[in-house]
């Protein structure tokens, strides 16, 4: 059966504080988040000691921390800032198997100067492709070096932002070490969203030997086109909402076939973990009620 967590820094309190409310919200995973309301935790290398004691926190409220968010633009167009931040990813890459899991996830970014999540005409150059191949081919790298999996989250408005894309990277870096967050929602725009179901089925039939962990959310065409974000507390990446003619919902607020989604899903990885995200807190739990009924439609 399909399994069902959430992302940890939804919860803005402190690291127990954190995994007793996700347990007591009926969770029975996280993607860990380096983003919580704790000043004993900052963002530079987690010690040994602090992995363990995160690790074991989650571990004794029953939440086995399946992977973990290195979400940046690691192709940032100020080098001395790409640098700092591709850095501060290989050391979450490095800690991962001390947190309990291979798999560090974060998205392919962009040449926007503005935002991580804003197209940029470079974005599907061949120029721009070359330098999203070779740094993802250095995380690659730092993953094989620590028997651990660096998972590409692609969305439409970064470099590997489409299916030919995505299947592109993958030709490129042929390597166990290189994993994919199947996010159906990341791969909608306004000329594909009436075609879901194609879409859907086409990124299954495709890519469904690359997937590694499972989200959650949902999309929805936009009237408000400029970037958007909830009001959480929380990074950037937890409040993203949408930018352009596509906006992101927590799962069952938007157009997203749930059912198709879990059948294609289940048939390739019967017990795969579903990571929600896009919710605040008080969301969560109508949230996880939502995946579970359809999940529970479809029997998986």
């Amino acid at each position: 059966m399909l399994q069902v967590g959430i992302f940890s820094g939804i919860y803005q309190h402190d690291l127990a504080e954190t995994a007793r409310r996700i347990r007591a919200h009926g969770f029975n995973a996280v993607q860990f988040d380096l983003d919580f309301a704790d000043p004993a935790y900052a963002e530079g290398e987690l010690s040994e000691r602090q992995c363990r004691e995160i690790r074991d926190t989650y571990r004794r409220h029953d939440l086995p921390i399946v992977s973990v968010s290195g979400y940046t633009n690691i192709v940032h167009p100020d080098l001395e800032e790409r640098k700092r931040r591709n850095e501060r990813l290989k050391s979450l890459i490095r800690n991962g198997r001390a947190l309990g899991t291979p798999y560090v996830i974060s998205e392919t970014g962009t040449f926007n100067t503005d935002s991580d999540w804003a197209p940029h005409p470079r974005n599907t150059t061949e120029a721009g492709y070359a330098e999203c191949l070779e740094a993802v081919g250095e995380l690659v790298e730092v993953a094989r070096e620590h028997d651990a999996v660096f998972c590409v989250e692609t969305y439409v408005n970064n470099v590997i932002g489409s299916i030919d894309a995505t299947l592109r990277l993958f030709r490129d870096i042929d390597s166990p070490h290189l994993g994919l967050v199947m996010d159906p929602t990341n791969y909608y725009e306004d000329h594909n969203l009436d075609d879901m179901d194609g879409v859907m089925r086409r990124l299954f039939a495709d890519l469904g030997d690359k997937i590694r962990i499972a989200h959650a959310k949902d999309v929805a065409r936009a009237t408000d086109t400029g970037e958007k974000h909830a009001e959480t507390g929380a990074a950037e990446y937890l409040s993203f909402r949408g930018v352009g003619a596509m906006e992101l919902h927590g799962p069952g607020q938007g157009a997203l076939n749930y059912p198709l989604f879990f059948e294609l899903l289940a048939a390739r990885h019967p017990n795969m973990t579903v990571i929600i995200e896009h919710v605040t807190e008080d969301e969560a739990p109508a949230a996880k009620q939502f995946v579970d009924d359809k999940m529970i439609e479809v029997g998986v």
